[in-house]
């Protein structure tokens, strides 16, 4: 059961500020919750609050911090509904995905309490000329310090616990900003980290406007910014970060080829999960699927008429697999995209209608490249499908984009495996399934305009820590 109110948390502690924000039911709009928000003054007492925490967080044993996760993980087990519930109805997520969130969160918390006991260093040795005989290195990974967490309104839990779960894991303090938009989930983990035994001040939780959000970015006290968002404002935080590391995951606009010889039904199965699971508001979600020309008409028919029986509705009804995207106003924006790319020329094969928040999943063919369908993120229901004869040409179709996060390859030819794999320019190559696959301690994050860095608990790890050397000079 949800609460009505919600407090933020400043320094380990809730705080019932106001109830300046309110939370709204993506699909019918009525009134979920109220929270507290943030104010300037606020963030500031909490950056320097998990300043002063840093000391005890470094301090704490592995085998600590690996407990608190778990217990984190044994919550969340006990709570799973509850969160799945806010997921549902603050982020318009069918109930069916909002679960399996809950199951990542889970998953991505067990990594990182198993994590927390291996993070190692080397010997290495340094004799290699005879001026430096008698000397011997080694390094281990230090804490990085306070860090900035700024996470996204599409996955408010699981993209959270990529940034907190690690950040527990690797001895850092942090403060993290949720969306607006969704910020319950990440509250109901701000209630389960309070029962932990992390210094006090080691963590804030911070609803706030976006406009009283800088010292998220420019603090120096800060040490880290980890940032998933829109590219314009993730490249716009990194000028203004300063002198810290910047981690940034972008979006994408991601492409899957079906090469000759593909099992199409299983092709479709999948592509239909990739592009349309949670209304396509997935940053791997499949954008642009492209198919051989010996498929291609078969391919059409099958995916129009799988596109066609989707369930649109309430994503409370566990039979809803279409629910509405996070706001009228993104549904506006890409309901435009589409019409402005049929009078362009553009065919609609299937969807194409909008009811407030609530857009048709929608497949089109015959764009090009010109189109906003075609070379911006559409971050929704709406897939395009084109077909190619020669698949050297279509790996460099896919790299025709400004992003580059995943990519899928349907094919049974490992040379050509392998040449995507090398070809590509992606952070990730998925063959045998679409782009939009993922599982938490692989890593995960993109090139080009789809960001900085890698997720993936191990990978993250690495940004929250440092390398510190030392050198053991033998007398002779």
């Amino acid at each position: 059961m949800l609460k009505k109110q919600y407090p933020f948390y400043l320094a380990s502690k809730p705080v019932y500020a106001n109830e300046d924000l309110e939370v709204r039911n993506k699909f019918n709009d009525e009134l979920i919750a109220t929270v507290a928000l943030a104010s300037a003054s606020d963030i500031d007492q909490a950056i320097a609050a998990a300043d002063k925490a840093q000391a005890a967080m470094k301090a704490l044993p592995s085998y600590k911090r690996q407990a608190i996760l778990n217990h984190c993980v044994a919550r969340f087990k006990e709570r799973f509904e509850e969160l799945a519930q806010a997921l549902c109805q603050e982020a318009g997520k069918p109930i069916k995905d909002s679960r399996g969130e809950v199951t990542r969160l889970i998953d991505t918390f067990q990594i990182a309490a198993e994590e927390a006991t291996r993070i190692y260093g080397e010997v290495m040795p340094l004799d290699i000329s005879a001026r430096a005989e008698g000397y011997q290195g080694m390094w281990k990974r230090v804490p990085i310090g306070p860090c900035s967490f700024i996470s996204p309104f599409n996955f408010p839990l699981n993209l959270a616990a990529h940034k907190i779960a690690p950040a527990i894991a690797a001895g850092c303090t942090f403060i993290l900003k949720p969306a607006s938009l969704t910020p319950i989930s990440a509250l109901i983990v701000a209630e389960i980290l309070a029962e932990t035994d992390l210094p006090e001040g080691a963590f804030s939780i911070l609803p706030c406007r976006r406009d009283g959000a800088d010292l998220f970015t420019t603090d120096d006290r800060l040490k880290l910014l980890s940032f998933t968002g829109s590219p314009d404002v993730g490249w716009d935080l990194k000028k203004k970060a300063g002198k810290k590391p910047v981690v940034l995951e972008l979006g994408g606009n991601a492409a899957c080829i079906v090469d000759e010889g593909t099992d199409l039904d299983d092709a479709v199965t999948r592509i239909i999960f990739g592009a349309y699971y949670q209304s396509g508001q997935s940053c791997i979600s499949v954008q642009r699927i492209m198919v051989h020309e010996s498929l291609f008409e078969e391919a059409k028919t099958k995916l129009t008429a799988a596109v066609k029986g989707l369930v649109m509705g309430d994503p409370a009804d566990e039979n809803t697999f279409i629910g509405p995207m996070i706001s009228v106003k993104e549904a506006e924006r890409l309901h435009g995209w589409v019409e402005a790319a049929q009078a362009a020329g553009a065919t609609v094969l299937a969807g194409g209608n909008r009811n407030g928040a609530m857009l048709e999943a929608t497949l089109l063919t015959d764009v090009t490249d010109e189109m906003d369908v075609y070379n911006q993120e559409a971050f929704g229901p709406v897939a395009i499908i084109s077909k190619f004869s020669d698949f050297d040409a279509a790996l460099e179709e896919v790299n025709n984009s400004d992003f580059g996060l995943q990519a899928g390859i349907f094919t049974k030819d490992i040379y050509k495996a392998h040449k995507a794999w090398d070809v590509l320019e992606v952070g990730g190559v998925v063959i045998g399934d679409v782009p939009s696959w993922r599982v938490d301690h692989m890593p995960y994050g993109g090139v080009k305009d789809s960001g900085l860095g890698r997720e993936g608990i191990r990978y993250a790890i690495e940004d929250m820590t440092e390398m510190k050397l030392m050198v053991l000079r033998t007398p002779k």
